[in-house]
């Protein structure tokens, strides 16, 4: 077994042996805790939104959009900086090559 496959089981470990622990116990995000917690203190909020979306899948939908968006225009970035320095090394190396064959 190579290296990907150990990496694999661990993996596959880190998954699994959780829910072999806890057994029947439930998994409740930190969002749902902290809203009992806000609840319990008697917050009220400052304002309203200006829109709610009218369902939960619509929320995530929008939710998504904005996370692909974002991570869209980070990997643009990242690939265009990455194209600038491969085009700027190259032009530096052309040049070097120039520089040591006037010698």
């Amino acid at each position: 077994m190579g290296r990907n496959g150990i990496l694999l089981l661990i993996a596959a470990a880190i998954v699994v042996l959780p829910l072999i622990v806890k057994g029947n116990a439930e998994f409740s995000g930190s969002d749902g805790q902290a809203q009992g917690v806000i609840d319990e203190a008697g917050y009220q909020p400052w304002f309203e939104p200006l829109w709610e979306p009218p369902s939960g899948e619509i929320e995530s939908l929008l939710f998504s959009l904005q996370a692909a968006l974002g991570a869209g225009l980070l990997g643009y970035y990242v690939g265009l900086r990455r194209g600038r320095s491969e085009v700027l090394g190259e032009k530096r190396d052309r040049q070097q090559g120039e520089v040591h064959a006037g010698d």
